[in-house]
């Protein structure tokens, strides 16, 4: 089988959006969803993709953040290995992580397949959107300006990282979003909007490498060719470029900015695709 050129453009034009959408809370897995429907780039591959290209932007992550892990990873063991004498600040930062994490795990392993079926669909991510984007909206409005925001990633509290964790169950339905739905979390627990941006990025790392994982291991392999391997490298490099340079835009823009246009756009996409979908353009 030859190289197919179009499914090729296809993988480039996936590869941008995840890396635009993964660490913005627009729902990355719900623009893929849509974006897949409008170029027609569905079925069992597609799917298999678009967890590969995932763990491309959340490379991103470990490359941006490379000296924070890695130095929490070195401090994690320490601690461990000193019995508390060293590294508490590494071992705190791993501890939260992991605990942050638990929520999504068990709900992940219990209704992977069930969420899989059900929520993935142009429906319920129209319907994601909508919700997602009020969503965004209330709780900005409300915990946003908290004067007692938490202001470093090294202060929160695991009591943080566990309410942090169970928002982040709402991005198991696609629309939703996972930075949305950690970031609000974070504004609830009391994080300032850069560091609950910044423990998004963190809290992605498990969760979509645990999440990839359950997928990748259940496709099958033997029906890859030329095309796919080269849509699968080249949709995973620019996703992880894409994601590179969005996150230090979103992080400066945060400085400055409220949230409340990515919610505007969210209901806007949200309305404008359930009309399409109303009028029969595109499938629901």
């Amino acid at each position: 089988m030859g190289l197919d050129i179009l499914f090729i453009i296809k993988a480039i034009i996936m590869g941008i959006v995840e890396g635009l959408t993964e660490f913005i809370p627009v729902s990355s897995t719900g623009h893929l969803i849509l974006t897949g429907s409008i170029i027609n780039f569905q079925g069992k591959f597609a799917n298999m993709f678009e967890v590969v290209i995932q763990l491309g932007a959340i490379l991103a992550v470990v490359v941006l953040y490379w000296e924070k892990i890695k130095n929490s990873v070195i401090e994690f063991f320490t601690y461990i290995c000193t019995k508390g004498k060293k590294g508490k600040v590494g071992f705190a930062f791993g501890i939260n992580i992991i605990i942050g994490s638990i929520p999504a795990m068990i709900i992940g392993l219990i209704l992977h397949d069930k969420i899989k079926s059900v929520l993935f669909g142009v429906g319920p991510v129209v319907i994601g959107f909508i919700v997602g984007g009020i969503l965004l909206i209330v709780i900005e409005n409300k915990f946003r300006k908290n004067k007692h925001s938490i202001r470093d990633i090294d202060k929160i509290t695991p009591i943080d990282s566990f309410k942090i964790g169970c928002f982040q169950c709402l991005a198991m339905w696609p629309g939703m979003s996972r930075s949305a739905s950690t970031i609000m979390g974070g504004w609830i627990a009391g994080l300032s909007t850069t560091v609950a941006a910044e423990y998004s990025f963190f809290l992605a790392i498990p969760a979509m490498v645990g999440s990839s994982a359950l997928d990748l291991i259940k496709y099958d392999y033997s029906t890859m060719n030329l095309t796919y391997v080269l849509a699968l490298i080249i949709g995973f490099v620019i996703s992880f470029i894409v994601a590179l340079i969005v996150m230090r835009k979103f992080i400066d823009y945060l400085k400055k900015r409220p949230m409340r246009v990515f919610a505007v756009y969210r209901i806007g996409a949200g309305i404008i695709f359930a009309i399409l979908g109303f009028f029969k353009f595109i499938s629901m």
